[in-house]
């Protein structure tokens, strides 16, 4: 579903209904409505591949399982078990955001050399949901909490730049779809696919990465907190 999801919207939204919008200016320049949403889905895929593989897994592993308990009779760490989990997001999540951007290099979407550099800028985004993800997960309790979670992708997903420009929001609100981490991730790989990447990606590398960071200190203390309490 992380898979096909983004590449359905790819092809039924970008030369669908992008026929009738015809281009969209960012940047300076118009691009096709197409090229304007190819970046934004890579980072959904990044996304969902990363909060998939975190949260639901986490949650089986961490209340029905209870492998964490085992484990942290070990020499192992909570902060081990978070790297673990993290990277493993990060292979499942680069598998997603590999396929959709060789669909959209396939489709004549990827013209720019800069977009070697959107392997890296996927798996930063990776890193920063999964991390995320383990964090919420810490606080779930049943399976119904992860209602919560597809709730909040929902909201990420349709309110964070990937169909239209962020511009298009009133100013009362476009701050907070500013703060959002996927709005900074898909601005990070418009810049990098269309092949613009200026100084505005170290905003969005730094805070990508912060985010990341605290999603990693959280996720262990609260391991630390909820197995070993």
């Amino acid at each position: 579903a992380g898979l096909l999801e983004p590449g359905l919207y790819l092809l039924g939204l970008g030369y669908g209904i992008g026929t009738l919008i015809g281009t969209v200016e960012i940047g300076g320049r118009s691009v096709s409505y197409a090229a304007f949403i190819a970046p934004a889905l890579i980072a959904v895929a990044a996304m969902n591949g990363a909060v998939y593989d975190t949260t639901f897994s986490l949650l089986h592993k961490l209340r029905y399982e209870r492998i964490y308990d085992t484990i942290l009779c070990t020499p192992m760490r909570p902060a081990d078990i978070v790297a673990g989990e993290v990277g493993w997001a990060l292979l499942r999540g680069s598998m997603y955001t590999i396929a959709i951007l060789g669909m959209s290099a396939g489709l004549g979407l990827v013209r720019s050399g800069w977009a070697l550099l959107a392997l890296p800028a996927a798996a930063l985004i990776t890193f920063c949901f999964g991390a995320l993800g383990c964090a919420v997960a810490t606080y779930l309790h049943s399976w119904q909490d992860t209602e919560n979670v597809n709730l909040a992708q929902m909201v990420l997903f349709l309110a964070s730049g990937t169909f239209f420009p962020v511009r298009s929001y009133s100013a009362a609100v476009r701050w907070l779809v500013e703060l959002s981490p996927l709005t900074r991730g898909t601005d990070l790989m418009r810049h990098v696919l269309l092949g613009d990447p200026g100084a505005i990606v170290l905003v969005d590398i730094g805070y990508l990465a912060a985010l990341g960071m605290l999603g990693v200190v959280i996720c262990a203390r609260r391991l630390r907190h909820v197995v070993l309490a």
